[in-house]
Parts: C-alpha cells; sequence; structure tokens
C-alpha cells in the first residue's frame, strides 16, 4: 500500500472512508503506515479497527470518542504518545482495547471504568506511571488485564480485584510497592496466570493463593515477600507453573507440595528457605525444579524426577548432599566407632566371618570343575542372546554416538531448532542417522524429548518419522532417527541456488502434499493414541531417498484420548504442550490459538493448509509482505485469481517432461484444486474447514488424476465439483 505523501498523510483514506456507508471492518496491519491519526477516523458504522505494526505517531485524537459502535480497537506497536483521551470513554460498546508497545506516558484514565462491556485491556510496554486506578475493579466483563512493562507505582487497589471473571492478570516489571491485597482470594476463577513479578511488594504470601484452584501459572517472582510457603498450597490443583523466586521466603517447603499433581516448573531460587527437601517432590512429573541459593541441608532426595536433575538445581545451598552431580557425599556419623559396644560386636563379627569362610572354601572346592565348565556353556548363550536384545532394543552409547558424529563436529551439523541441533553420523556398519542433541538450559528442551519420546514410541507409518533409539543422561539428551538423504521440505522448496527455483515438480508437490495428509490423517483418526502435532511445517517434513515426505518433530506435540468432535469441541489431554499459551510457529499457528482457544485437531489443519498454499506459491507465511493483516491465504485469493495460465508458466519452470496444450490444462487443474483445498484448509472458523482424512481423500485423487486416472472425480467431503477437471 503507498498512500499520500509516502503514507504519512492519513487523513484523505479516512476521510474517503465516510463514504462507504457499510463499513464495520478497516485492518491495514503492518502496513508501513506514519504520520499522525487524524480527526477524519471516526465512523459511524466501523466496529473493528485494526492499526498494529504500523509507524504512527502522535496522539490520539479526541475523535476517537465518535467511534460509537467499535467493538475492538488495537492500535499496538506504534510511536504513539501523550495520553490517553477521556473521551475514550465514549465507545460504548468496546470489547477489547489493544495500546501496548507504544509511548504513552501520564496516567491511566479512569474513565476506562466506564466501558462495561471491555472484557481484555492491554496497555503493556508502554510509559505510563502513577497508580492503578481503583475503578477498573467496575469492569464486570473484564477477563484479560495486561499492565505489565510500564512505570506504575502505589500499591495494588483491593477494588481492582473484584474483576472476578479475571483470566489473565498481568502487573509484573512495574514499580509496585505495599503488600499483596487479601482480596486476591476472590480472583478464584482466573485460570490461566497471574503474574506480579518484578516489582517492590512486600509483606507476607498471603495464603489467600490457596483460594486460586484454577490457575495455570502464579509468577511472584523478583519482590520483597517473606514468610513461608504454606501447606495450603496443594488446593491450587491446576498449577503447572510456580515461581516465588528471588525474594525472602523463609522455612520448610511443605510435604503437600507433592500433591500438586500438574505442576510441570518449581522455582524458588535465592530466598532463605531451610530443612529438608520434601520427598513428596518425587511423585510430580517436573520438567524444571530450581532450590538454588537457599539453606537447604540433608541428603537430596533420591530416584524419580531427582535422578533426571543436575547440581544447577541445587547451588549455592552448601549444607546439602546427595546424588546429583557435583554435590558432596554425605558424611556418616562417627561417634559409633568410639564406643565399647561396636569394638565387641566387630571382633564378633570378624571371627564369625572367618569361620564361615572356611566352610565356604570346602564346600567351594568341590564345585570349582563344575563351575569351569558351565562357564563356557554359559557364555555360549549369552553371545547366541545378545544379537536378538540388539536388534530389537538398539543401544547406542553417548561415545558412540560422538564417535559417528566426529566428535558432534559443526562440519556435520544439518539442521538446528529452539530445542536442539542435528548431526549426520555414520555408525560402524555404515548405517547413516541423523542425531538430534536437545539443548538442556531450559525445562521445555527436557520437555521436549520426553514428549517425543512418548509419541514416537507409540506412532508407526510410512509418512511419519520413525525412531531409530534415544540416549538420555542427565547432562545429555539426544534423538536417533534414520538420515535423509534429500533433506527437509523447506530445504527442497526454498533451495539456495544460484538459479532460485525448486526443482520439484507438480507432480511430486502433489504427492508430497498427500502424504503428508495421510500421515496427519494417521495422527489424528487412526493412531493408538490420538496425536495433535501442533508444529506442521515445511521444515519439520523430511524427504527420503524416493521423496516420500515424512512428518517429523513431536517434541511440542499433544496425545488425547477421544477424537475431536465435527465441531471442534473439547478433547481430553494425557499431557501439555510445552509452550503456555500459543502452540506452533509463527505463520503457521490457526488463529483461535490467539484468542485463549484449546489446541485442536483442526488447528493442525490450518497449519496443512498453509503448507498447501505454500507449495504453490513458494512464499513463507512470514515473508515480509504478510507482516500484519495481508496473510498468505489472501494474497493467494488476490493474486492468482483468473492468472492460473501465469502460475503453470512461471512456478513449473522446473518440469522438463512435455509440456503441451492438454498437461498444461491438467496442471491449471492441479494448481486450482490445490489452492482451493489450501484456503478451505485456512477458514477463520474451526468448523469450517476439512478434516486430515478428507484432505488425504482428495489429494490421493488428485495424485491418481495427474497420472492418468479417467475415473477420478472430485465431488467429496470439500465441496469442490467434479466439472473442475474437464479437459475442454
Amino acid at each position: 500500500m503507498t498512500s499520500h505523501d509516502n503514507n504519512t498523510n492519513l487523513y484523505p483514506f479516512f476521510a474517503a472512508l465516510r463514504n462507504c456507508s457499510n463499513l464495520s471492518e478497516v485492518g491495514l496491519v503492518g502496513m508501513q503506515l506514519g504520520g499522525r491519526l487524524p480527526t477524519s477516523i471516526a465512523h459511524p458504522t466501523l466496529r473493528l479497527l485494526d492499526l498494529q505494526d504500523n509507524h504512527i505517531s502522535g496522539p490520539i485524537p479526541r475523535e476517537i470518542g465518535n467511534l460509537t459502535n467499535i467493538t475492538m480497537l488495537s492500535l499496538t506497536s506504534n510511536l504513539l504518545n501523550g495520553t490517553i483521551p477521556e473521551e475514550i470513554s465514549l465507545l460504548s460498546m468496546l470489547e477489547q482495547l489493544f495500546l501496548s508497545h507504544n509511548f504513552f506516558s501520564s496516567r491511566i484514565p479512569a474513565t476506562l471504568s466506564k466501558l462495561n462491556h471491555l472484557g481484555l485491556i492491554d496497555l503493556s510496554s508502554n510509559k505510563f506511571s502513577g497508580e492503578i486506578p481503583p475503578s477498573l475493579g467496575d469492569l464486570g466483563q473484564l477477563r484479560s488485564l495486561f499492565l505489565n512493562n510500564n512505570l506504575l507505582s502505589g500499591s495494588i487497589p483491593p477494588k481492582l480485584l473484584n474483576c472476578r471473571n479475571l483470566n489473565m492478570l498481568d502487573l509484573s516489571y512495574n514499580q509496585l510497592t505495599g503488600r499483596i491485597p487479601p482480596e486476591i482470594a476472590e480472583l478464584r476463577e482466573i485460570r490461566i496466570s497471574i503474574n506480579l513479578s518484578h516489582n517492590h511488594l512486600q509483606g507476607l504470601l498471603p495464603i489467600e493463593l490457596s483460594k486460586l484452584e484454577n490457575v495455570l501459572e502464579m509468577d511472584l517472582s523478583s519482590n520483597n515477600l517473606s514468610g513461608n510457603i504454606f501447606p495450603q498450597i496443594l488446593s491450587c490443583i491446576a498449577v503447572t507453573m510456580i515461581n516465588f523466586s528471588h525474594n525472602n521466603l523463609q522455612e520448610q517447603l511443605p510435604d503437600s507440595l507433592g500433591d500438586l499433581r500438574s505442576l510441570q516448573v518449581f522455582d524458588v531460587s535465592r530466598n532463605n528457605i531451610s530443612g529438608k527437601i520434601p520427598m513428596s517432590l518425587s511423585k510430580i512429573n517436573l520438567t524444571f525444579l530450581n532450590l538454588s541459593f537457599n539453606d537447604f541441608n540433608g541428603m537430596i532426595p533420591s530416584g524419580g524426577i531427582f535422578s533426571s536433575f543436575t547440581n544447577m538445581s541445587f547451588l549455592g545451598n552448601p549444607s546439602l548432599c546427595g546424588v546429583a552431580s557435583s554435590r558432596p557425599i554425605c558424611p556418616h556419623k562417627k561417634h559409633w566407632f568410639r564406643s565399647r559396644m561396636f569394638l565387641v560386636i566387630f571382633v564378633i563379627v570378624i571371627v564369625v566371618s572367618v569361620l564361615l569362610s572356611t566352610v565356604c572354601c570346602m564346600i567351594g572346592i568341590r564345585h570349582i570343575k563344575l563351575m569351569v565348565s558351565s562357564r563356557k556353556i554359559e557364555g555360549s548363550r549369552r553371545k547366541s542372546a545378545a544379537p536378538k536384545i540388539t536388534q530389537n532394543f538398539p543401544r547406542l552409547t553417548y561415545k558412540e554416538l560422538s564417535d559417528a558424529t566426529g566428535g558432534f563436529d559443526e562440519h556435520k551439523l544439518i539442521g538446528t531448532g529452539s530445542y536442539g541441533r542435528v548431526y549426520k553420523g555414520v555408525l560402524p556398519d555404515d548405517t547413516s542417522i541423523a542425531v538430534k542433541v536437545l539443548h538442556l538450559q531450559s525445562g521445555n528442551s527436557i520437555k521436549s524429548f520426553n514428549r517425543e519420546c512418548q509419541v514416537l514410541k507409540r506412532i508407526r507409518h510410512r509418512n511419519l518419522i520413525r525412531i531409530i533409539t534415544a540416549c538420555s543422561l542427565p547432562d545429555f539428551k539426544a534423538l536417533v532417527l534414520p538420515y535423509m538423504a534429500n533433506g527437509s521440505l523447506d530445504s527442497r522448496l526454498y533451495p539456495h541456488s544460484e538459479s532460485g527455483f525448486s526443482d520439484l515438480t507438480l507432480t511430486q508437490r502433489v504427492s508430497i502434499c498427500s502424504d503428508i495428509a495421510e500421515g496427519m490423517a494417521y495422527l489424528h483418526h487412526h493412531s493408538p493414541v490420538r496425536v495433535i502435532h501442533c508444529d506442521l511445517k515445511p521444515s519439520n517434513v523430511l524427504l527420503n531417498d524416493d521423496m516420500t515426505a515424512l512428518v517429523s518433530d513431536f517434541g511440542i506435540a499433544r496425545l488425547v484420548t477421544t477424537a475431536e468432535n465435527s465441531g471442534g469441541g473439547a478433547i481430553d489431554n494425557m499431557g501439555n504442550s510445552t509452550a503456555n499459551i500459543l502452540t506452533g510457529s509463527v505463520g503457521y499457528i490457526a488463529p483461535e490459538y490467539g484468542f485463549g482457544s484449546n489446541t485442536s485437531f483442526r488447528g493442525d489443519v490450518y497449519s496443512f493448509g498453509v503448507v498447501v498454499l505454500e507449495m504453490v506459491t513458494r512464499k513463507r507465511p512470514t515473508d515480509d509482505m504478510f507482516v500484519g493483516g495481508l496473510n498468505l491465504q489472501k494474497w493467494v485469493k488476490n493474486h492468482y485469481h483468473g492468472r492460473l495460465e501465469k502460475v503453470v508458466d512461471s512456478c513449473l519452470v522446473s518440469d522438463s517432461r512435455d509440456q503441451s496444450a492438454e498437461v498444461k490444462r491438467m496442471w491449471e487443474v492441479a494448481i486450482e484444486e490445490l489452492i482451493e483445498l489450501g484456503i478451505l484448509c485456512t477458514q477463520e472458523t474451526p468448523s469450517n474447514r476439512p478434516t486430515m482424512l478428507d484432505a488425504a481423500d482428495d489429494l490421493d485423487r488428485l495424485k491418481r488424476y495427474l497420472s492418468g486416472d479417467s475415473t477420478v472425480t472430485f465431488a467429496s467431503s470439500l465441496g469442490i465439483s467434479s466439472s473442475t477437471l474437464s479437459n475442454d
């Protein structure tokens, strides 16, 4: 978009919108717009205005109050400054207000409390100062409040906690003082997170926190809180993350922590907590534990989750000892050695031992010959059994993996990701392997490893990567997978050669899409435990020697016990994803995830649709041209409508087969079907998307059509008419 004065004069544009009498939505996200918001911004019928991620500067004009029908206003990530005008209180229908990542200063206006329909307020990452207006507690519909990363001071107003429908409350990274009000117990409906970290809060850790039975994440770190962690914390049965680090907490940890069966992350580092580490913690499936820099003493519990934690979880506790790496061995009490009773018992034990040893030696001599002869038999049995065990349960040590990859040489590196690196290796029997080594700096990496092992051992399909074995040590975790000579789909679709063209033919692209759909359909509908992949994208699709596509990387997958219904309803999770809120990669995340919807099979369908559109366009959804409101699917609708002949000539130049008129017509049909499938899979409403079974069935017919099968039709679940395939 290029407009007046190089996109710095917005007045003519908004003035022209007044002629659009039925206009309800304006989305100009990431359009490089500059200048100031004009006084002509008001439009009587406008319900949604989204101008985020631009370069708009200056204050918000008072005329904003004339948008009387607006329900969503987003000015996030601009250069706006000044104050929020009082006239914003006239937006009586407003439900969502996004003003984060700007340069607003002064105080938060109390008049926001007049907006009775507000369900979300995001004023984070600005320079707001002064106290939090207590009147915000009058917003009975408020579900999400983000005031983090500002300069707010004073205490947390108790009245604010009257917002009993809150799901998320973030007041972190401010200068708040005083105590946490006991009225915090009124937020018992909070279901996602409460974050009061990085402030100057003081006083006792409020026992009223135990009333938050549904909260998932609780972060009160980096304050001046004192007191102890109370046993009643066990009432927070849904909590997955507790961070009380960098405070002044004291006394012992309660044994009731072991009853928090959903807890995955527990950080109480840099406090003054003393006593022994509760054994009950070994009953929880923790992925991250930090007890560093306290006054714990005694032995570190062994077994359970404690066998996977290293010394990094226990630093700065000089009185601790036990099995963790680099911890001293617990000393034994020595005063017993000084007693006379010990000496008497010691002598008796020695005498009895000598007598028993003599008797055993005499009996043993008689059996020496039998033992010698049996060794050969036993040895032969072991040798005969060993190959079978090795074949069924291959074991590779750290040294063997190191030797296979040249000591994890950088020249053997074939891929990197957020959770680790992948190296090519060659075993002594000349088998080529891919070794995925995980970074262990975060709890999410260990969780990713456990989740990928959990998924891969349950699934088996020709279009899903198989696991050869795994190597798990306290300080090293790796997956051993088959080496794919043709690399990832991403590397073949976007080659780094000088030509810049992909060498994938149309037939190969359709076949790869079909392979992906088959693998995903198996995960969703046929595997022993249904799996939601959560991160489907070209870099997570590998190509074997015959160009068969295999879906890989299940590090953030979800296992479910019941299939999703046709309406995209709720599912029963066997385990949580590694992601806290949004699950997946930018550009491939289903839009409903941004509004707090649960992870679902339809989210995978959305990601698959983006991949299909990439196969046609060879454009990434994260390209600069797609930042903001113009996404890949909208661009496809605008760019390829009525231009299939151009697509055939430009997108498929690498296909060296006969390019007769009949073949080109078949290509046009195939491309049209791929585009329609991609758009159907990326519908905004999840229930409007097909299932992966539908997509796999349609792509199978398209693959057979390209191979010359004249019996193929396309009238099916996707609603694509068979007349589309007429060759006239």
